[in-house]
């Protein structure tokens, strides 16, 4: 069922769509954040949020072998408040049975126990990110139903943004109808 749309009831795993913070998520580790769900079943859920780069360089952070797969510049982006030192990277992979598990298209985690010589041929743009969000059985579907959150399918490009401050204005855009004019919301109401 990834990256399927919803039925009438809405989906019943949310694993490789969008989640997007309604604009009343005031809690400041997911205002205007977009996530990726990586996993999504009766026993919880968990994803990372797409458009929180951190000033942090991976090279500075990570392994010596993993530094070998990622460029210089490339920065680790913040994937939620759980775990903040837990790493997690997410490649596109040219066979994704190479992947420890799909997110979207070809889109994949990157298995740590593989080896790094063994990935490098294989994988194409990828990014890190330094903890993740996660939630207890129910707890998701409950902030779903609440308006917490707004469902929108994934696009591989939403991974790898390279604007991650227009992501989440992106996504809503993308879904349409109303979610246009929210989409548009200054992030600071009162100057509107």
């Amino acid at each position: 069922m990834t990256g399927a749309e919803p039925s009438a009831g809405g989906p019943r795993s949310r694993q490789g769509r969008l989640l997007v913070a309604a604009p009343t998520l005031m809690d400041p580790h997911f205002q205007r954040a977009v996530l990726v769900m990586l996993e999504h079943s009766g026993d919880g859920a968990l994803g990372l949020v797409l458009n929180q780069p951190t000033e942090i360089h991976a090279v500075d952070a990570l392994p010596e072998p993993l530094c070998d797969l990622v460029p210089e510049a490339h920065l680790i982006h913040r994937g939620g408040p759980v775990q903040p030192a837990a790493v997690i990277i997410l490649a596109e992979f040219d066979t994704p049975g190479r992947a420890a598990g799909i997110v979207v298209d070809r889109i994949g985690i990157v298995d740590p126990e593989e080896a790094v010589d063994d990935l490098a041929g294989h994988v194409g743009q990828l990014r890190v990110f330094g903890g993740y969000a996660g939630w207890g059985p129910g707890q998701l579907e409950g902030e779903i139903a609440e308006g917490a959150w707004i469902d929108v399918p994934a696009q591989p490009e939403d991974i790898f943004t390279t604007t991650p401050e227009r992501l989440w204005s992106a996504a809503l855009e993308r879904k349409g109808g109303a979610f246009r004019l929210i989409a548009r919301m200054p992030e600071d109401p009162s100057l509107n």
